[in-house]
This record gives C-alpha cells, sequence and structure tokens, in this order.
C-alpha cells in the first residue's frame, strides 16, 4: 500500500512495490497522503515514487469487473484522484523507475514534471488494444499535457515509449539511470518549495479549468 515520507521538505508517495493498481483502498491511502501533503503549512513540494517493475499499471480491473455495480462511483474516484493531484497546490514530480500503464499513466501526466529510467520500462496508453476508450476526463487530462501529436500517436496507437523515446515525445522532462530517478526527482522538488501554497493551486486551477470540470463531470462510465 501507499506510504508517505518526508526527506527535509520533500514529501515522497511511495506507492508500493508491486502493479500498484487503483484499487479503491490505495486509491483511499493516496488520498490519505494527499490530505497530509495539503494540511502541512510552509515549503514544501510532492514525488511520488514506486519500487520494483512497476510505477502503476493502471485500473484495478479485476475488482471493477466483480464489482459492475460500483463501476460509476469507481471512476469517478479516479478521476477525482487526478483532478486533485492536477491541482495539488505544491509542485510535483512523478519519478518513473518502471513500467506506468493506462490510468497510471494518467496519474503520472497530472504531476507537473515527470522523470522516467532511461534503459528500461516503458510508459504507454494501452486503451485501443485493451478495448477500455478514454472517458472525456481522461482525453482532456492527456490532450492537456501532452503535445497533440503525441497525444493522438499515444492514445490511437498504444505505442510503449522506452526512456529515450519518452523523452524526445514530451512526455516526460529527464531520462535518467535507474539509480538516479529518484533522486533527480526529489531534486527537482526541492528547487521548487517556495512555490507551495494558495496562489499554486490558483494558477493551476484556471490553467486547467476545462480539465478539472471534464474529470468532475461524474457522468461518464468506462467503457
Amino acid at each position: 500500500m501507499p506510504t508517505l515520507d518526508r526527506q527535509d521538505n520533500v514529501f515522497v508517495l511511495d506507492l508500493g512495490d508491486d502493479e500498484n493498481r487503483f484499487h479503491p483502498d490505495w486509491i483511499a491511502a493516496v488520498n490519505a497522503a494527499l490530505d497530509e501533503v495539503e494540511k502541512t503549512d510552509g515549503p514544501r513540494a510532492l514525488v511520488s515514487a514506486a519500487r520494483g517493475k512497476f510505477y502503476s499499471n493502471g485500473l484495478e480491473l479485476d475488482w471493477l469487473f466483480t464489482h459492475a455495480d460500483q463501476q460509476q462511483d469507481y471512476v469517478a474516484s479516479v478521476h477525482e484522484l487526478f483532478a486533485r493531484l492536477l491541482s495539488l497546490p505544491v509542485i510535483t514530480v512523478a519519478a518513473l523507475q518502471g513500467h506506468t500503464f493506462a490510468a497510471g499513466a494518467m496519474f503520472s501526466l497530472a504531476h507537473d514534471f515527470r522523470v522516467m529510467r532511461a534503459d528500461r520500462g516503458y510508459w504507454c496508453l494501452p486503451e485501443a488494444d485493451i478495448n477500455i476508450p478514454f472517458t472525456p476526463g481522461m482525453s482532456a487530462l492527456i490532450q492537456a499535457r501532452l503535445t497533440p501529436r503525441t497525444a493522438h500517436e499515444a492514445m490511437l496507437t498504444a505505442r510503449r515509449y522506452g526512456g529515450h523515446d519518452a523523452l524526445a515525445a514530451g512526455v516526460v522532462d529527464l531520462a535518467v539511470d535507474e539509480d538516479a530517478v529518484r533522486t533527480t526527482a526529489v531534486e527537482i522538488a526541492s528547487g521548487q518549495l517556495q512555490k507551495a501554497g494558495d496562489t499554486l493551486r490558483t494558477i493551476k486551477t484556471r490553467m486547467y479549468a476545462p480539465v478539472l470540470a471534464a474529470l468532475r463531470d461524474g457522468t461518464a462510465p468506462l467503457g
């Protein structure tokens, strides 16, 4: 389960060491960590990271298929997590040490910056291959955070971007060696500590107003 640590004024949200899928309990744990970050006063920033083969493999489809009656509430909770992170009043950096797929890739896009391992692991939106269409909120998030050309390619072809390809396409901001992913993310966050606060929240909220509205619509089920 996700845990929150602190390195000086940088909060580090560890998403886990398995596939880190969006189970309702996992979402609740991430929200609890964001509560802690938000209620803290003073300079601060947030890094999300993981351990093992995956950063996040996306939605918890097994749970979703066995709880079909809860699909709309589940999708709404995923959307709200994206919206909350996108408008968080601190600088956020995703440290992508492993595979980052589907909703996990969208979660990474809700961060302000992304650092990816250069030599192994893929960033991918596989929805076209697994026959799950993007919701309007998901589409809005992806298209707001990627260039039109990259969004088009990523969404329609389900391309798997390695670190160097992801950097060239503008999916990530840096591609580094495996042992430098988390430390580089923390360094970026450490340089932006003074930005935390209501002004940053307002800037983000106004910058991404259409995306936030689409994510919080609450009427679009998955599929």
